[in-house]
């Protein structure tokens, strides 16, 4: 029965109580959440009632990206998903996608997903983006990120080859993963909203877009040659 480690970054986040219990609430047994405190100073006490279910790892702040990485490292899962603490999962998250990626011989997949709001109600009863072809997904990517990070769930083996997260990137660290990924690997979509995605008025992408379009641009350079690579070497199969 493999294990799959579901990760929280946790930072400043007043819903982290309700992530916990989404991901403890799993009912795929074989789990590990593992909370990484990045350097919060306000929330943390809505952790302590859950010390004895999690693994609580305090650190000096390095973003998400860092904490993600922390959490890698201490992880002792085949499987690694991410749980922001502001959003939520389905009780059947793991196991449904662990079944789906293995039905699917695949490393990486990610779902749809829905939308709520700051109380925790449905505003979108699905969102999340399926293509016809590994083509077609590679030329998204090319142009930006249409993937949920906290809908994917990835061989944690692949995140370590690759270094996990880059922490130069305090905004786009998955678009780039994924990227990295998407070049060797096909990722599968599960059209099935496994996800609650929290939108409310503290959210990054609320509060630094410009920094997030400079940062996106940035990462789309940065990856244009090789992806334009792996789009070529798809037209050839066809």
């Amino acid at each position: 029965m493999k294990k799959v480690s579901i990760i929280i970054p946790f930072y400043n986040c007043e819903y982290i109580d309700k992530a916990i219990d989404s991901a403890l609430g799993q009912t795929y047994s074989n789990i590990e959440v593992i909370v990484v405190n990045d350097g919060s100073t306000t929330f943390a006490e809505k952790i302590v009632p859950y010390y004895n279910s999690i693994r609580y790892i305090e650190q000096s702040n390095k973003g998400t990206a860092g904490a993600l990485n922390t959490g890698i490292k201490a992880a002792t899962g085949d499987y690694f998903t991410w749980l922001s603490a502001d959003d939520l999962y389905a009780k059947d998250k793991v196991e449904k996608q662990l079944a789906f990626l293995v039905k699917n011989k695949a490393i990486i997949g990610y779902t749809s997903y829905k939308l709520i709001d700051h109380n925790g109600d449905i505003t979108s009863d699905s969102v999340g983006v399926s293509f016809p072809s590994r083509l077609a997904f590679l030329r998204h990517l090319k142009k930006g990120c249409a993937i949920n990070g906290c809908t994917v769930m990835v061989e944690m083996q692949l995140l370590r080859e690759l270094n996990g997260f880059d922490e130069a990137l305090p905004y786009t660290h998955d678009y780039d993963l994924w990227v990295r990924i998407a070049e060797r690997y096909h990722f599968v979509y599960q059209n099935e909203c496994l996800v609650y995605y929290r939108v409310h008025n503290e959210m990054g992408t609320k509060k630094f877009p410009e920094a997030i379009r400079v940062e996106l641009a940035s990462v789309r350079r940065k990856h244009r040659s090789a992806l334009s690579l792996a789009i070529q070497a798809e037209r050839r199969k066809l």
